[in-house]
């Protein structure tokens, strides 16, 4: 039977934390090709701090693929429609799961998944297994896997972290973690254009699901008889799907030196002299 270790497995969400690096960061870092590099050094900035903050048996990194549509947009037009992202974080959001591969961690990226796939799918392996789970992601949809073994870290202003669990979902929402799909396809999510159950806002969504605990039970009450079958679909989109296929997930040792050479190439030389410091003192 395979040992069960005490440390977490660390699930991150790298879109999320990327574009926050791109938006937080000047757009004069440049490495090599005078290509962009704010992103890559934020999100190397913010992946090193939960390492050492956390100190994972191993990392998962999950990423979007962002130029082939999910069944999320398949099934729903309006789906995170307008977005648009600059040609210099696209660049940069192609060559980071090589820095991850870089640093000994494991990346997720597949046709038809999103990165919250990618950490739904983890964190059912890690209870699964009998571990605990350590889920990254700006993304709130994200508190739907909150549970006794899993805790949430949502960015907060200042750069520190929020950790949410199963109670700080409560506080926030009203709601369990396993409602908050409902909770969002009732109240909606402007940020991805779910517009949700007409006239109803999020104290109206809690005190529904309060009441009737789900949202095929507040359809058979007979509420929003007219919205049934969009409210079931903004549920579906809302729900992370836990088949998303993972690479291996075995305890990992970082390769710090590895990802200082892959930033010395890419002329990123503040990053390489890090990581070359994590190497040296790990040594």
């Amino acid at each position: 039977m395979e040992a069960i270790s005490h440390r977490p497995l660390l699930v991150v969400d790298g879109d999320s934390f990327a574009h926050r690096a791109y938006h937080a960061l000047p757009k004069s870092i440049r490495r090599r090709g005078d290509k962009g590099g704010g992103a890559i050094v934020g999100f190397a900035n913010y992946l090193i701090r939960l390492y050492e903050s956390e100190r994972p048996r191993a990392v998962l990194v999950g990423w979007d693929t962002l130029d082939v549509p999910t069944y999320r947009h398949k099934a729903f037009a309006s789906y995170q429609s307008g977005r648009q992202f600059d040609a210099e974080l696209l660049d940069q959001l192609a060559v980071l799961p090589d820095f991850v591969a870089a640093c000994g961690f494991a990346a997720a990226k597949a046709p038809s998944f999103e990165a919250d796939d990618f950490l739904a799918a983890a964190v059912a392996h890690e209870e699964g297994r009998g571990g605990t789970a350590i889920v990254a992601s700006g993304d709130r949809d994200a508190f739907q896997l909150a549970s006794a073994t899993t805790t949430i870290l949502h960015p907060v202003r200042g750069g520190d972290m929020a950790r949410i669990g199963p109670p700080e979902v409560r506080e926030r929402y009203g709601v369990e973690p396993e409602q908050v799909p409902d909770f969002i396809a009732l109240r909606g999510d402007p940020s991805d254009k779910l517009p949700g159950a007409k006239g109803i806002g999020p104290k109206g969504a809690a005190s529904l699901l309060h009441r009737h605990g789900t949202l095929e039970t507040v359809l058979a009450s007979g509420r929003f008889a007219g919205q049934a079958e969009q409210l079931r679909l903004y549920r579906r989109i809302a729900t992370m799907d836990r088949s998303a296929p993972l690479p291996p997930l075995e305890d990992q040792t970082p390769t710090w030196a590895k990802a200082s050479d892959l930033a010395r190439e890419w002329e990123l030389t503040r990053l390489a002299d890090r990581l070359g410091a994590l190497a040296s003192a790990t040594s």
